[in-house]
C-alpha cells in the first residue's frame, strides 16, 4: 500500500472539491455543505461556541469583552494551552496522557530548585525542567512500544508518581518563590507587544500567509492539481490582515498582546506546519488513522510513538515552567489541581478526536480559549466555582458527543 493511500481521507477529497470550486461561490457552498453532511465539522462547533459564550457573558457583564479582560484571558490561557498542544499529539495517535499536569508540576519544581536553591542561571533551570519532560517521554515510549503497556495505565501511574516527585523535590518547604527580578517572570507576567511593533507583526503575518498560499498554489498548479485562484488568495490574506489589525488595535487599548500568548501562538503555528506540511506530520495522522496500514506502508511506527510521547511530555514541562513563572512560585499544588483535565478537555473541545487520526494544533488554542472564557465569564458574574466545573464537564461531554456523531456520519458517508 502506498503512503499516499494511507494518509488520503475523505476530508482531503472534500478539500480538493473546495479548491476546485474556489472561483464559484455556489460551488464553495455546495462543497462546504457536503463536508458538514459528511461529518467533517472541523473547528466550526468550537468557533460557534466561542461566539455564543462571548454574547452570553457580554449581555450579563459587558466588561467581559473589554480590552483588558481579553488580554487577561489570552495571557492566562497560554501555559495550559501549551500543555494541551502536547495532548493533541497523543490524541492524534488515539492514545492518552493523564500525567501531563503532574509532569508540568515536577518540571517546574526541578526548575525552581535549580534557580533558587542551587543558585544556577535561569536558563539552566529551564533546561533542567525540560529534560524532565524529555526523560518522561522516553520512558513512556519504551513502556508502550517495547512492553506493550497501555497509555492509560502508565500515564495514570505517572500522574500519581510525579505528584510524589513534586513533593520530594520541594522538600519540607513546600513552596519555592521565584526571584522577582528574573527575566522569566518578566516574560510571563509583564511583557506586552504594543504600538508600532504590534502592527508590524500583523503585516508580517499577513505577508507570510500570502506567500505560503501562493507557493502552495504554484506547487499544485505545477503538479496539475486543482488550485485556488490568485484573487481568492488575496481576499483571504486581506481579511486575515484586516481582522488581526482591528483585534490588535482593540487589545492595544489595554496592554496589547502578551509575549506569553505570542509564544504559545508561535508554537501552535509551528506544530500546525509540522503536522500538515512535513512527512512526520503525515505519518502521525497515518498511524492514528490505521496503525497496521501505516506499518505495512513502510512508516516507522515506533519512531512516531517515540517522537509524540517525548513531544507531549516536553510541552507539558514547558507549560509547567511558564505557569510557575506566571504565578511567581512553585508549590505542592502546582500542576495537581485541574491542570490535567483542563488540558485534555481543551484538546477535545477544540476538535481533536478521541479516536485518533483527526485534529489540528489549533484545537489546543481554540479549546483553551473556550475553557478560560467560561471561567472568566462566570467569575465576572459572581458564579460559584462549583458551577464552573459542572459547565466545563457539560461542554466536554457535548464536544465528545459531537465528535462521536461526526465519526458515525463519516463512516456512513465512506460506506456510501
Amino acid at each position: 500500500m502506498a503512503e499516499s493511500t494511507v494518509v488520503k481521507t475523505s476530508a482531503d477529497q472534500l478539500d480538493e472539491r473546495l479548491i476546485a470550486n474556489a472561483s464559484d461561490p455556489l460551488g464553495i457552498l455546495r462543497a462546504f455543505w457536503a463536508r458538514l453532511r459528511g461529518g467533517d465539522l472541523g473547528s466550526l462547533p468550537v468557533v460557534f461556541g466561542l461566539v455564543v459564550i462571548s454574547i452570553v457573558f457580554y449581555v450579563k457583564e459587558p466588561v467581559f469583552l473589554s480590552s483588558r479582560n481579553l488580554v487577561t484571558i489570552t495571557q492566562f490561557a497560554a501555559p495550559v494551552g501549551i500543555i494541551a498542544l502536547g495532548i493533541v499529539l497523543v490524541l492524534l495517535l488515539g492514545e492518552i496522557d493523564l500525567s501531563v499536569g503532574s509532569v508540568s508540576g515536577a518540571s517546574a519544581a526541578v526548575m525552581a530548585v535549580q534557580i533558587v536553591n542551587s543558585g544556577r542561571p535561569v536558563i539552566v533551570g529551564i533546561v533542567a525542567g525540560m529534560l524532565v519532560g524529555v526523560v518522561v517521554g522516553l520512558v513512556y515510549a519504551f513502556l508502550y512500544t517495547k512492553l506493550g503497556v497501555p497509555s492509560f495505565v502508565f500515564s495514570l501511574a505517572g500522574l500519581l508518581a510525579f505528584q510524589g516527585v513534586l513533593l520530594y523535590v520541594l522538600g519540607s518547604d513546600g513552596t519555592i518563590n521565584l526571584p522577582s527580578d528574573s527575566w522569566l517572570l518578566d516574560f510571563a507576567r509583564f511583557k506586552f507587544l504594543t504600538g508600532t511593533a504590534s502592527y508590524v507583526l500583523v503585516v508580517l503575518i499577513g505577508l507570510a500567509f500570502l506567500a505560503s498560499r501562493l507557493l502552495s498554489q504554484r506547487s499544485r498548479t505545477k503538479a496539475e492539481l486543482s488550485a485556488p485562484s490568485t484573487v481568492s488568495i488575496l481576499v483571504k490574506a486581506g481579511l486575515l490582515t484586516g481582522g488581526l489589525a482591528y483585534l490588535t488595535y482593540y487589545l492595544n487599548i489595554g496592554r496589547g498582546w502578551s509575549y506569553l500568548w505570542l509564544f504559545f501562538a508561535a508554537l501552535v503555528v509551528a506544530m500546525d506546519f509540522a503536522l500538515r506540511r512535513t512527512r512526520w506530520g503525515r505519518h502521525v495522522f497515518a498511524v492514528g488513522g490505521n496503525e497496521e496500514a501505516a506499518r505495512r506502508s513502510g512508516i516507522k511506527v515506533t519512531r512516531i510513538y517515540l517522537s509524540v510521547f517525548v513531544g507531549c511530555s516536553t510541552l507539558a514541562a514547558v507549560g509547567g515552567i511558564l505557569g510557575a513563572a506566571q504565578l511567581t512560585s512553585v508549590s505542592q499544588a502546582t500542576g495537581t489541581t485541574d491542570t490535567n483535565l483542563t488540558a485534555i478537555a481543551a484538546a477535545v473541545i477544540g476538535g481533536t478526536s478521541l479516536f485518533g487520526g483527526r485534529g489540528s494544533a489549533y484545537s489546543a488554542m481554540l479549546g483553551i480559549l473556550v475553557l478560560v472564557s467560561i471561567s472568566s465569564g462566570l467569575n465576572l458574574i459572581g458564579v460559584d466555582s462549583s458551577v464552573r466545573f459542572m459547565v466545563t464537564g457539560g461542554v466536554l461531554l457535548l464536544a465528545v458527543a459531537i465528535d462521536s456523531v461526526s465519526r458515525r456520519a463519516r463512516s456512513s458517508s465512506g460506506r456510501g
